[in-house]
């Protein structure tokens, strides 16, 4: 499915109209109108305006292609771990993290009807972080696209058997009725978004404030090698907030890791640590450099 539920195309329609108009201030997000991404891009960037795309890809081909300026990813949640494929995604698009962002994520069970319910839409992440409210109510957990989309999803099909998991704000723009706010199992449910550019950051514009770095690393297949190109961040001080690993392609010979650091290049010691890192690694990529939105620590 690569379109739309009906009820938000008309929506949908109006806001690409809005960003084609001026795409340098366009900044493209992943979901429905009333998505979390949505609230999302108009928190981290009031002044730009929000274009809808049906996926992650889309939304950073929109940059790509030079209909938006930014595109604003969802990329860890504090309940639900890392969002599927993002760290295949980020690094695949040829673009550059220019910000970061820390959103407060409540959802809400929206229906046509009161209940009971035999099923609920979201996207796998609103499930996740719901599964307990879910199971324990007997709801059967179904994947959506994402969450609003979710909503528009249970409101086109006009079935009161089953309901929707996505931000209140979608009840309001898909004529659907709130069931219960606050559906997610943790109260300090808390997802990172990141913000990405043709661009990266200049450096040189980051003296003076905390900053974070993103990379990635192929480590050489030896014995010893992560020990070894990890080793250069703890003799220079440096801070390593953030280290997962995938795999990528079918050998599993390899493993490629995405870290985050504190500090950036330019700092004697960032440059030391990733200097020795690249030579025990096959291959080592900054993603960017950013201001840190979140202490860390």
């Amino acid at each position: 499915m690569r379109s739309f539920p009906a009820p938000a195309v008309a929506i949908v329609d109006r806001m690409r109209a809005a960003a084609a108009a001026a795409p340098a201030r366009a900044i493209a997000y992943q979901g429905s109108p009333g998505a979390n991404s949505h609230r999302a891009a108009t928190e981290a960037r009031p002044d730009m305006l929000a274009l809808p795309c049906f996926s992650f890809e889309d939304a950073l081909d929109a940059v790509k292609d030079g209909r938006a300026a930014q595109a604003i990813i969802p990329i860890e949640n504090s309940q639900h771990g890392r969002v599927a494929d993002i760290h295949f995604l980020l690094p695949e698009s040829g673009l550059h993290i220019v910000a970061e962002y820390f959103m407060p994520i409540h959802h809400a069970l929206m229906a046509i009807g009161s209940g009971p319910f035999e099923a609920a839409y979201s996207h796998p992440q609103a499930l996740g972080q719901s599964r307990h409210y879910l199971r324990e109510r007997g709801i059967v957990p179904l994947s959506h696209a994402d969450t609003a989309g979710a909503a528009a999803y249970v409101a086109e099909r006009g079935d009161p058997s089953v309901a929707a998991i996505a931000p209140a704000i979608a009840a309001e723009l898909y004529g659907l009725r709130i069931i219960e706010h606050n559906v997610e199992d943790s109260p300090d449910n808390m997802t990172r978004f990141v913000i990405l550019a043709r661009e990266p950051v200049a450096t040189q514009t980051l003296a003076g404030e905390p900053v974070m770095t993103t990379f990635i690393f192929e480590v050489k297949n030896i014995p010893a090698a992560l020990y070894k190109a990890l080793g250069g961040f703890a003799t220079n001080g440096v801070n390593m907030t953030k280290l997962e690993s995938y795999q990528q392609g079918t050998s599993f010979s390899a493993t490629t890791f995405y870290a985050d650091i504190i500090g950036a290049p330019g700092d004697p010691g960032v440059d030391r640590a990733l200097e020795e890192c690249a030579f025990h690694s096959k291959e080592l990529r900054i993603l960017g450099s950013y201001p840190q939105a979140r202490a860390r620590g």
